[in-house]
C-alpha cells in the first residue's frame, strides 16, 4: 500500500513548499520529498518510535550544511540531524515539521596522519572503515561498538559511543581530539586540533556526546593506536552470575585492565551460539569473556593470572585463545547478542544503563524478578568491566500491551541502575527513551544548567528539540547566556 503524507492545511503545505525549494536551492541533488522515499529515515534503532520527516536533506560539503544551518536558523525551522540511523535511543527520529538531515554522504577519509597517530574523517565513515584503513600499517580505531561496521564515526560522536573495548582504550570521548561543527547560524569552528590536550575551554568534551542539539559535526580527528603485540582471551563459565560478577571484582582489584570484559547470561548464552555457533557451552548460568593485549610475555602471564581468579571463583569451563581465530570466534557470538536476539522473538528493547560493578549480582537478580512481574524474557549481555549493562527485553509488538510492558520493564531497570549509583546510560544516549526518566537522575536546577549549556549554542532550540529534556524551558526563561562567537572561534584555538 502507498505511503501518503499526512493531510495537511493550505498554509503549512505552502510552507513546506517553500521550505523544499529553498532547499533544493542549496543541495540541487540531494532532496527527498516524498513519503515513500521518506520512509526510510521514519525511525533509527528503536523503530518503536515511527514519524515521517516534512523533508530530508542530504548534503555532501560543509558549505551546504552550513547553508542549510543558516536557512533553517533565518526560518526558524527545526533540524534533525542523522548519521547511520543506528541509534537505540531515537536520537535520530525525525520530525514532522522538521528537516532531517542525513550525513550520510559524507564517507571519506580525508587524511590519515601515522606521524601524529590520528585521522581526519567525514562523520559519515564508519566505525569500521577506520580501522580498515590504517590497518595495512598496523593502526587500528579502539573504540568498537557491536554495530561498528554500520554505524558511523559522527553518530559515534553524537551518543560518545563504546564498546567491548572501551574498558582499557575509553569510549569515544578519549579517542576524538578535534571536530569541526557548524552551529545553528551555519557558521563553522573547529574545537581541538592534532595533540592530545587542547588550550582553552574543553568545548570539545562538551560537543561529544550532546546527541546532536548543539550543531551539526562535519569532520572529525580521530586518534589510532599501534596494534598490540598480542591479544588473548579466556572463555570462562560460572554456576551463577553472583561467580561471574565476583570473578570480574576480583580481576579489576587485583590492578589488571583488560582490554574488554564482557559477560553474557544463560538466555543470551544460548541465543547467540544457536546463531553463530562460536563453540560457547550450554550448561553455564553466566559467560565471562576476557582480552589481555599488550607485549607477548605480558599478555601471556596476565592471561594465567585471570584464569586463577576464575578458577578461585569456581568456574565450570575455562578455555585459552591460542590463535586470532581462536580470540575471534569467542567474541563472534557477543557481537552478535543483539542480532540473536531478534532470532527469537519478534521484537526486542535493547536496554543501557550503567552500574557499578560491585552491584552486578543484586542487579541481575532484580533485573529477573522484574522479568516475571512484567511477563517478558529478558537477555542480557553486558561490558561487565565497567558496569554498563545491556539488558534486551524480548516482546512481541503485534500482541496489545507487550510493548508497554517492555517499556515499563525498561524504565523499572532504569530507575534500579540509578537506585543502586549508576546513571541512565552508557554509550547510547537520552534521545527520546530515556527523556521523561531524567529527573530520576537530575533536579530541576541540574536540568536547567544543561540547557543553558544548549542556548547558549542554539537560542532557538532549532537543533534536535524534543530530545534529552523532559520540559524545554525557552533560553529567556533560564537567564540566557550571551557567548560572543569571536570566544569560540577565537583565531589562537588549535587548528587542523
Amino acid at each position: 500500500m502507498p505511503i501518503s503524507m499526512p493531510a495537511i492545511d493550505p498554509a503549512t503545505l505552502q510552507r513546506r513548499q517553500e521550505i523544499v525549494a529553498a532547499l533544493r536551492r542549496i543541495v540541487p541533488d540531494g532532496v527527498i520529498d516524498d513519503a515513500a522515499s521518506m520512509a526510510a529515515y521514519e525511525s533509527d534503532g528503536l523503530t518503536a518510535y515511527r514519524q515521517l520527516p516534512m523533508v530530508v536533506v542530504l548534503p555532501e560539503t560543509t558549505v551546504q550544511v552550513s547553508a542549510i544551518l543558516r536557512f533553517c536558523s533565518a526560518s526558524n525551522v527545526k533540524i534533525v540531524p542523522r548519521g547511520a540511523g543506528t541509534s537505540l535511543s531515537g536520537g535520530a527520529l525525525p520530525l514532522a515539521d522538521g528537516v532531517l538531515l542525513g550525513m550520510a554522504r559524507f564517507n571519506r577519509v580525508l587524511e590519515v596522519d601515522y606521524a601524529n597517530r590520528c585521522a581526519a574523517v567525514q562523520p559519515g565513515v564508519t566505525n569500521l572503515a577506520i580501522t580498515r584503513e590504517v590497518e595495512g600499517r598496523g593502526f587500528y580505531y579502539a573504540p568498537d561498538p557491536s554495530s561498528q561496521i554500520a554505524c558511523s564515526i559522527g553518530g559515534n560522536v553524537a551518543e560518545n559511543s563504546g564498546g567491548v573495548h572501551c574498558l582499557k582504550y575509553g569510549l569515544t570521548t578519549n579517542n576524538v581530539l578535534g571536530v569541526e561543527i557548524v552551529l545553528i547560524d551555519g557558521e563553522v569552528i573547529r574545537l581541538g586540533g592534532r595533540q592530545l590536550e587542547p588550550r582553552g575551554l574543553d568545548l570539545l568534551g562538551v560537543v561529544v556526546g550532546s546527541e546532536g542539539l548543539l550543531g551539526v559535526v562535519t569532520e572529525v580527528i580521530v586518534r589510532i593506536l599501534p596494534k598490540p603485540e598480542l591479544a588473548r582471551a579466556l572463555l570462562v563459565g560460572f554456576p551463577d552470575v553472583e561467580s561471574g560478577g565476583k570473578c570480574v571484582a576480583d580481576i579489576i582489584a587485583a590492578g589488571i585492565i583488560p582490554a574488554g570484559m564482557e559477560m553474557m547470561d544463560r538466555f543470551a548464552i544460548h541465543a547467540a551460539e544457536a546463531f553463530v555457533h562460536a563453540g560457547y557451552p550450554l550448561d553455564v548460568e553466566a559467560l565471562l569473556i576476557v582480552e589481555l593485549d599488550g607485549p607477548g610475555a605480558e599478555c601471556d602471564h596476565l592471561i594465567e593470572r585471570v584464569a586463577e581468579l576464575a578458577r578461585a571463583n569456581g568456574s565450570t569451563t575455562l578455555s585459552m585463545s591460542n590463535s586470532e581465530q581462536e580470540r575471534l570466534a569467542m567474541w563472534a557470538g557477543r557481537k552478535a547478542a543483539f542480532p540473536a536476539a531478534g532470532r527469537i522473538s519478534p521484537d526486542y528493547y535493547c536496554m543501557d544503563g550503567t552500574i557499578p560493578r560491585r552491584r552486578l549480582p543484586d542487579v541481575l537478580r532484580r533485573m529477573y524478578e522484574l522479568s516475571v512481574h512484567h511477563g517478558l524474557r529478558v537477555a542480557n549481555v553486558f561490558h561487565a568491566g565497567d558496569g554498563n549493562l545491556h539488558p534486551l527485553i524480548l516482546y512481541d509488538a503485534n500482541k496489545p500491551g507487550e510493548l508497554e510492558s517492555a517499556e515499563e520493564f525498561g524504565n523499572d531497570i532504569l530507575r534500579m541502575c540509578v537506585e543502586v549509583g549508576g546513571v541512565l546510560t552508557g554509550e547510547h544516549g537520552v534521545g527520546v527513551e530515556k527523556r521523561d526518566l531524567m529527573p530520576v537522575m537530575f533536579n530541576e536546577t541540574d536540568l536547567k544548567q544543561q540547557q543553558r549549556v544548549k542556548c547558549a549554542f542554539d537560542p532557538a532550540s532549532l537543533m534536535n528539540p524534543g530530545k534529552v529534556f523532559p520540559t524545554l524551558h525557552r533560553c529567556a526563561e533560564l537567564g540566557r547566556m550571551h557567548v560572543h562567537r569571536g570566544q569560540v572561534a577565537h583565531p589562537d584555538l588549535p587548528r587542523f
